[in-house]
């Protein structure tokens, strides 16, 4: 099993995270949605984005068996040398390789593997990854289901954590 998730931060407070799962890599074969609240986030600190969103990912994650991959938004980590990004620190987390797929450059991420996808876009998006080969999740996302720059299974579950239903 697959998983792509997202977290969305709300105007009173909380957050709200999301869970696509599906059967494949390439998120062709979905399995299920889940999405769970939590109540309190810790508040923003630069460099510390994972205290703030490992708690919501734990409890959209949790009692979910069979994992094999995590994809997030953002960065496995921040720098060639190394330095932990979410993806890093959900991959120790979960115990599970993590495809980090950024929409924006960071500026010491010059390790990220830019991927363009969609029929119309010249912008890419960076991948970085823990737990497997920057190459190979690379590949990974270049193929994930979706027309659009975004793989449909990250755009359903930013949807998903907004509150939306997911478009088609």
């Amino acid at each position: 099993m697959f998983a792509a998730v997202d977290v969305h931060y709300l105007p009173g407070g909380g957050a709200r995270a999301a869970a696509v799962l599906a059967a494949d890599a390439a998120f062709c074969d979905l399995l299920a949605d889940y999405t769970r609240q939590v109540a309190g986030v810790a508040p923003y600190q630069p460099g510390q984005f994972f205290r703030r969103e490992l708690p919501p990912l734990h409890a959209v994650l949790d009692g979910l068996a069979g994992i094999r991959l995590l994809i997030v938004g953002g960065y496995a980590d921040l720098d060639p040398g190394g330095r932990p990004g979410l993806g890093a620190h959900a991959h120790a987390e979960f115990g599970v390789p993590v495809i980090g797929v950024a929409k924006t450059a960071f500026r010491t991420a010059t390790h990220a593997v830019p991927v363009v996808r969609g029929e119309n876009s010249a912008r890419p998006l960076y991948v970085t990854a823990a737990g497997l080969p920057r190459g190979q999740a690379a590949d990974l996302v270049r193929h994930m289901a979706g027309r659009y720059r975004l793989p449909d299974a990250l755009r359903r579950a930013d949807a998903l954590a907004r509150g939306h239903p997911p478009q088609p």
